[in-house]
């Protein structure tokens, strides 16, 4: 099995968030790689990751990162691969790494989901790879209407919670 889709963080202390990518990955039977790895501390392994991901069949990387958040524009900056951004709560409520990673210079995007959003980094990853993979598209179909049906379960349960004013 040779994985596809590559979770970086630049510490394991960014798990606890990504561990919600690597859950829906697995869950979608996307096989996956996992590495901790830092722009600013180990830049020659970053450089290396980015410029060969391609050739181990990484077809997407999400890149996590907090505070100053250059993980995942260096990445962008030495690949052509899509590297979605995920914004980490580490300092400034995460607003300095989001700020940090959408604000990419024109020729080197990185898309970018909401601060600690991981499992949203996932499904774009798991909706990337469907676009040439039937079977994962059909997933992506049945997983969407299972989000549509927890929204009505939603509503339904809502139905019951009285209060003396409430008219609808």
């Amino acid at each position: 099995m040779e994985a596809r889709v590559s979770i970086i963080m630049g510490s394991t202390s960014d798990l606890p968030v990504m561990e919600a990518a690597a859950i829906f990955l697995n869950e979608m039977q996307i096989p996956f790689e996992m590495n901790a790895l830092s722009a600013h501390r180990t830049p020659d392994k970053v450089e290396e990751f980015a410029k060969n991901a391609h050739k181990r069949g990484i077809r997407v990387i999400i890149a996590a990162a907090g505070m100053a958040a250059h993980l995942p524009g260096v990445i962008a900056a030495m690949t052509t691969l899509p590297v979605i951004g995920v914004p980490i709560k580490a300092s400034l409520e995460g607003l300095d790494a989001l700020l940090a990673i959408v604000q990419m210079p024109p020729g080197i995007p990185v898309a970018t989901v909401g601060i600690n959003g991981a499992q949203n980094a996932a499904i774009l990853a798991a909706e990337i790879l469907a676009l040439s993979d039937p079977g994962l598209h059909q997933k992506m179909i049945i997983f969407k209407e299972e989000l549509k049906k927890k929204i009505v379960k939603a509503n339904k349960e809502l139905e019951g919670v009285k209060f003396q004013y409430r008219v609808g």
